[in-house]
């Protein structure tokens, strides 16, 4: 055996563990191993853009035996911080979990927080419309994300530049809308943040037209491609009572071929309203999870044009529930720079009515009061079902604010997806899971 502090050995109850880099292995007894399983750590790394994840692998020369997904490494203390901010200031919080669909992470714990307010029927039909636009568009953009960040971890790096390509469209209407990219906080209890701006639906409209052309050239380049497909074909095969079991939702239990989707199943905000179709497929391997995502885009398509129609025609109707002691902002709206409040609003509460001063001083800084008690609510995120349990004291804060992240649910899939497979597929298996681990440690 060798004496190098880097390639050593030690004994433990298990048997020898053989500590090794890339040029030590020539210098191990082979003899020693020949035969027995060894355990590896693929990590922690950053696989593409899922996150900082560890994954430790037990195999028989190219074959894995058993995979554990470690987790932790990106953990940020979001839950517990919540504790310690008001219900509003809360969505600045939570936004930042899934990082690449922060607006899933604002509708499920906005829509715990309206059930603990009792004004989910309060919430005005504009700020319901311009909320689904957003989730939808949402959607779409994380599911660019997965089929790019996937095809650059097989080679397929077309389908990786297309992918952030058109993303960037979506990430420009958000910014339009918004005011930011990414980690929005525009969701707030009781309706949105603001108003989309003058001229947001046109172009909209004109995003939607690009996306229309460029769609179709995901499938060009994958569907039938025989290199594509012998990558993905047959890789993290996980059944429906397998998924059933494991409590994994989304694209990876609708590739079983069973349809449930809680815009359907469970619809809010009007989603029963949308016409639009909850995609399935009949093989649940990557392969098949790529193909629900792809058209699933296209799905998300048709609702982003059904409610770019009623936005229309709803303009100027409010955006936040009248209930003055809940509304936050009280009717403030960015100035035509992008900074800061309106001259008019400043005007308002600086120089014409001390009381308005009073007011928004007041609900900015110590927020508003919601009503002991808990209650769940959950939304069909890009990656399956989240949700958020929030507890109420009766005071301005969270008591408590957990989620039910998809990617923490279905990562738990990682070790059924890789047994038996070679060491290149469990990277396939996971990128079909698409986790974001900002979502897993939070």
């Amino acid at each position: 055996m060798t004496t190098d502090a880097y390639a050593g050995t030690t004994e433990t109850s298990s048997g020898p563990v053989f500590n090794v880099t890339g040029q030590d292995w020539d210098s191990i007894d082979s003899s020693a191993i020949e035969g027995d399983r060894i355990v590896i750590n693929m990590g922690p790394q950053h696989p593409s853009t899922h996150g900082v994840l560890r994954l430790v692998l037990e195999i028989d020369g190219e074959t894995v035996k058993d995979a554990r997904p470690g987790i932790g490494y990106l953990h940020t203390g979001i839950e517990k911080n919540m504790e310690f901010r008001t219900w509003t200031q809360g969505v600045t919080f939570c936004t930042r979990m899934d990082y690449v669909a922060p607006f899933s992470n604002e509708a499920a714990y906005v829509a715990a927080v309206e059930k603990l307010l009792d004004v989910e029927a309060d919430v005005p039909q504009r700020a319901l419309d311009i909320r689904v636009l957003l989730l939808e568009l949402n959607r779409i953009s994380s599911h660019l994300v997965c089929l790019a960040t996937g095809g650059m971890e097989i080679g397929a790096l077309t389908v990786m530049t297309c992918g952030f390509r058109d993303r960037e469209l979506i990430l420009d209407l958000f910014e339009l809308i918004t005011g930011l990219r990414m980690n929005h906080a525009y969701f707030r209890p009781g309706g949105v943040a603001q108003d989309v701006p003058h001229g947001a639906v046109e172009k909209i409209r004109e995003t939607v037209r690009v996306l229309k052309k460029r769609l179709p050239e995901y499938a060009a380049l994958c569907n039938a491609n025989p290199i594509f497909k012998g990558r993905l074909k047959g890789v993290g095969h996980l059944e429906l009572d397998g998924c059933l079991a494991l409590g994994l939702t989304g694209p990876v239990l609708r590739a079983t071929g069973y349809d449930w989707d809680l815009r359907r199943k469970q619809p809010y905000w009007g989603y029963e309203t949308y016409d639009f179709d909850v995609v399935t497929w009949d093989e649940p391997d990557a392969y098949g999870r790529f193909r629900v995502r792809l058209e699933e885009m296209w799905e998300s398509l048709r609702i982003v044009e059904q409610a770019v129609e009623r936005i229309a025609k709803n303009q100027g109707e409010p955006v936040m529930v009248a209930d003055k002691k809940i509304a936050w902002p009280s009717q403030l709206s960015v100035g035509a720079d992008g900074q800061g409040n309106s001259v008019e609003h400043i005007n308002h509460i600086m120089g014409e009515s001390m009381e308005a001063l009073i007011h928004h001083f007041k609900i900015v800084t110590e927020g508003f009061r919601v009503p002991a008690g808990q209650a769940y609510a959950a939304i069909e995120a890009p990656r399956g079902e989240i949700g958020c349990h929030a507890v109420s004291d009766g005071g301005n804060r969270p008591y408590r604010a957990h989620f039910r992240d998809p990617s923490f649910v279905n990562l738990q899939g990682t070790s059924i997806m890789s047994e038996g497979s070679m060491i290149s597929d469990v990277i396939v298996a996971i990128a079909s899971i698409d986790p974001v681990m900002g979502g897993v440690d939070r």
